[in-house]
């Protein structure tokens, strides 16, 4: 059975990610598109790979409503979400926002597959995580029963995360030869994370010259020692069956993860009381239009990896 997309938003990063691999999918397809610049313009003078046949709409949520389509994504800035929401009835289209709004929301299932799968099939109404809280929720998770404390994790992110309008964040110049911190307490992916770890979680975030990519270093006080074999078994036993998470002896490294749709967990050291885990993930991808996919295939009852290429071996040092 094939079932029709809509995508608000479609000229943002994440927008053309998720058009891009919506391309290669045989049972779900992109029919409508809407995006606040462009209107009237053939989606395809934007993205390549989009269907010849689409043409940029407005993005009114009376628009959207409108559309005859069997999901929605919402590719948008926070804040926006709502009126959506409000004109998509709940038993209409599936409705998967992108954004932070409904990620604290009961009533929304929280989209990430690897703990949440069973809530996310058949939903209604996904929230896609963020991305740092994506990677931050999976490298902390298969120690939970063991933490002493809240783990803390040093954060950097290329800066296609901080989205297309200008700003200090998404400046190469700015960022030329530079490491930007920012958001030095409270920020919204640590309080996701705390959220959905039901356990505090401390994370400062950094953006650097890179374009996409994350990488996360997380250290974990523990009540026990640990030694590093049975550290690396919990993870490996952890995540086994997941399709997109690998586990590795080595430090994964930011630079082998711009375009992959996995994520890599690695180094995984054990001092004394303390573990120190590496978390690589594409922002772009595995932190939002490829989990996102995932999302929409359990929502409506497809293969959960199906339209999600499969990642090549990653290359030696």
């Amino acid at each position: 059975m094939s079932f029709t997309l809509g995508l608000v938003g479609a000229r943002g990063h994440v927008g053309g990610e998720l058009a891009r691999l919506l391309a290669g999918h045989d049972d779900l397809r992109l029919t409508r598109a809407a995006s606040r610049q462009g209107v009237g313009d053939p989606l395809r003078a934007h993205l390549t790979d989009a269907p010849a046949d689409i043409v940029l709409e407005d993005m009114s949520p009376e628009t959207v409503a409108s559309w005859p389509v069997d999901a929605v994504v919402l590719a948008l800035p926070n804040g926006l979400a709502a009126a959506y929401a409000d004109a998509l009835d709940a038993r209409g289209p599936v409705l998967v926002d992108l954004s932070a709004d409904y990620r604290f929301d009961p009533a929304w299932a929280y989209g990430l597959p690897e703990r949440h799968r069973a809530q996310i099939r058949g939903a209604r109404r996904i929230a896609n995580p963020g991305c740092y809280a994506t990677g931050i929720q999976l490298g902390v998770a298969p120690l939970l029963e063991l933490l002493a404390g809240p783990p803390q994790a040093f954060g950097v992110s290329g800066y296609s995360g901080a989205g297309t309008t200008p700003s200090p964040r998404n400046d190469p110049e700015r960022l030329r030869d530079n490491l930007m911190p920012y958001a030095l307490t409270g920020h919204l992916h640590e309080r996701e994370a705390s959220h959905h770890l039901g356990h505090a979680v401390r994370f400062v975030p950094h953006v650097a010259p890179f374009f996409r990519g994350i990488t996360l270093t997380i250290t974990l006080p523990l009540a026990r020692s640990l030694e590093r074999a049975e550290l690396l078994e919990r993870y490996r036993s952890v995540y086994a069956d997941e399709p997109l998470v690998r586990v590795t002896s080595d430090i994964p490294e930011v630079r082998d993860v711009a375009g992959r749709h996995d994520v890599t967990i690695g180094g995984l050291h054990v001092d004394d009381r303390h573990a120190v885990v590496v978390v690589t993930l594409d922002n772009l991808l595995k932190g939002a239009a490829s989990q996102a996919l995932q999302n929409l295939n359990l929502a409506l009852g497809l293969p959960e990896r199906q339209g999600v290429p499969r990642d090549p071996e990653p290359a030696g040092p």
